[in-house]
């Protein structure tokens, strides 16, 4: 059995029980990694023999950050829609057609090579388990073929073939949600995990994005929802309706939509005591992009609402892979100390993929970590923009 000691940690951040607040900080701390799972925390000076040593030299360690929301397969460039943005032009989510020609286009080594690339820009910036969507493919065949690569570098895949409607079904949108729910959803599922829908104004209403969550429910996948992104809608509700895990974006609520994911409480056997079922994932570097307004995570956060930051990776609206710097935006613009950043970025995006095997540092858990160029977990946002992941563990693995 290979062993692996990280030793001499500052400040060692396990989101579970045993350590000081939210974060379950531990100071002065060592990590035994057995076969890629943590086996043994605790105190430096308690440190077992092993085969291999890391000397964290008073540095953070973390968690590796769980990105719950990217979309990686793609082809093209969309640097000019952005800039546009910058020079006044309103988000509208009209770009996205221009993504799915180009990705049809695209041979599957081009994609294949977009993913790894931004697989592994993520992974050097701390993120070990990063959620894949489809959706820039929308038919049958690209939609399977997209779904086959993410899943050659990820276990959580997405069928997100309810993007939007397709130029070729724009005057049949019934139509194409009955290709989505039928041969597309058959193709698909056997490299997905979850199924998603954009339900929002200009893609798909409520009553599509209800037949086309169930059909994916009823095929064994987990449901995901954009909602209220683009305005308020019915999104959030549908989503607490059918058991979500996750319902992202959330930049425009009602107290509704807040009430009923707070409705969504739990008593669990975990270090926070209680959390939602479903999940209020924000997405802080579409804002960003968009020049949009940014979700209050105060305000959920404060109702009980469990909540998860993701980096929303794609080409036109978020083009990111970034996680600290979706920290340091959640911090400056939503309104949530570091350590809720820190732990929505880690644990809340566990929480949203619903694995207890991420997120966390705890004997058992997945030896996913990462060794910080700084002192504290503090430093994420107190340094915005500063490459301060100096070493990241995956599987117990040095990367």
């Amino acid at each position: 059995m290979s062993s692996l000691l990280v030793d001499n940690i500052g400040e060692l951040v396990t989101n579970s029980e045993g350590g000081a607040g939210p974060l379950g900080l531990r100071r002065d701390a060592a990590l035994l990694v057995e076969d890629g799972l943590v086996a043994w925390i605790g105190p430096a000076r308690d440190a077992p023999a092993a085969d291999r040593r890391i000397d964290a030299e008073g540095a953070a360690v973390l968690p590796g950050f769980v990105d719950s929301h990217a979309h990686l397969v793609f082809a093209g460039d969309r640097a000019a829609e952005f800039a546009a943005r910058m020079a006044g032009e309103p988000y509208t989510g009209g770009g996205i057609r221009t993504t799915v020609g180009a990705t049809r286009a695209a041979s599957d080594d081009e994609l294949r090579a977009t993913v790894r690339r931004l697989r592994g820009e993520a992974l050097r910036q701390g993120t070990t388990t990063i959620e894949i969507k489809s959706g820039y493919g929308l038919t049958v065949a690209d939609e399977a073929r997209s779904l086959r690569i993410a899943a050659e570098v990820s276990e959580e895949t997405t069928f997100l073939g309810a993007h939007v409607v397709p130029a070729e079904y724009a005057d049949r949108p019934d139509d194409y949600v009955g290709l989505v729910c039928g041969p597309m959803l058959a193709a698909a599922a056997p490299y997905a995990r979850w199924v998603d829908v954009f339900c929002e104004r200009g893609a798909f209403d409520v009553d599509h994005a209800r037949a086309i969550l169930a059909c994916g429910q009823a095929v064994g996948l987990g449901v995901r929802v954009h909602a209220n992104q683009l305005g308020p809608g019915p999104g959030v509700r549908l989503g607490v309706e059918l058991g979500a895990a996750s319902v992202d974006h959330c930049t425009h609520l009602t107290d509704a939509d807040v009430d009923a994911l707070a409705s969504t409480r739990i008593d669990c056997m975990c270090a926070e005591g209680r959390h939602t079922a479903t999940v209020a994932t924000l997405l802080p570097g579409a804002e960003f992009s968009t020049r949009s307004p940014y979700p209050d995570a105060r305000r959920l956060l404060d109702a009980g609402v469990t909540v998860a930051l993701a980096t929303d990776c794609n080409p036109g609206s978020s083009y990111t892979s970034s996680m600290p710097f979706c920290i340091a935006l959640a911090v400056r613009e939503m309104r949530m100390t570091p350590a809720e950043a820190v732990w929505a970025a880690t644990a809340g995006g566990a929480r949203a993929l619903r694995r207890d095997d991420v997120g966390r540092l705890r004997p058992g858990a997945r030896a996913d970590l990462m060794i910080l160029d700084a002192p504290s977990h503090l430093h994420l946002a107190y340094r915005p923009g500063v490459p301060l992941i100096r070493q990241v563990l995956h599987n117990g693995v040095p990367q």
